[in-house]
């Protein structure tokens, strides 16, 4: 499995409330939010993993390298490093769709907290859905809202998703920024640029509109770390489900 960290955000909201690392560097629970999910990427086969960041964050080129040269826990993992600076989240997948071209890939933002336990079960069905043909990607879900914009994702009986909302009546469950997919979606990321859209939400509702078979998976409690007090919500969190 290929996977992909897109970690091009300023951290703005952090800075503003006295946190000095730049997002990617931002430790939870003992261990920096961009080191852990190279970790888990590592636990969950990855054959390679690549990650978009903005130039000038702080330490994050540097720490990438060491990354690249070192590994993680012991582990050598094949890292590609893109320096783009992006308007958006859907631009910053762009910037790397040459690195994901020709299989399925799993990507995530850089500051979304999760459980692993919970992760490998995603990845393990993700991996099923991609090699039995029974789905063109699959999205990772939780019912726990604590987003100011959430994204809501329609579903039906079988998890097949039906819709992306910005309004949330009648929904269970809300994005948690991972994202599986296949190789075909990259095509409908293209147009999407082509075309001036600008949101990875409106990427998301055209692969639907381009006929993609897209089914949902239930993450539990997922969350992003947006706010200084996230950080220690987020240690907490990781403690009780480690």
């Amino acid at each position: 499995m290929r996977y992909a960290i897109i970690a091009g955000g300023e951290g703005s909201r952090l800075a503003q409330e006295g946190v000095r690392e730049a997002k990617p560097m931002v430790e939870v629970n003992g261990e920096r939010l961009l080191d852990r999910l190279v970790r888990i990427f590592a636990d969950n086969g990855a054959d390679s993993v690549v990650i978009v960041y903005r130039k000038g964050l702080d330490g994050v080129a540097g720490h990438i390298e060491r990354l690249k040269r070192e590994g993680i826990g012991g582990r050598h993992v094949p890292i590609t490093a893109v320096e783009a600076c992006t308007p958006s989240s859907m631009h910053s997948l762009f910037a790397i769709s040459d690195h994901l071209k020709g299989g399925p890939f799993c990507l995530t933002t850089v500051d979304t907290v999760f459980s692993e336990t919970a992760f490998k079960r995603y990845i393990d069905a993700l991996t099923t859905a991609m090699a039995n043909g029974t789905a063109d990607g699959m999205m990772a879900v939780t019912g726990y809202i604590d987003d100011e914009r959430p994204l809501y994702v329609a579903t039906d009986e079988g998890m097949d998703i039906t819709a992306f909302l910005d309004e949330g009546a009648g929904c269970r469950y809300v994005s948690a920024g991972i994202y599986g997919l296949g190789p075909q979606s990259l095509g409908v990321l293209e147009r999407c640029i082509n075309h001036g859209e600008s949101r990875m939400r409106n990427f998301q509702r055209a692969l639907l509109r381009d006929g993609l078979h897209l089914k949902a998976f239930d993450l539990g409690k997922a969350f992003d770390i947006d706010h200084a007090a996230d950080i220690a919500k987020a240690g907490q969190f990781l403690r009780e489900t480690s």
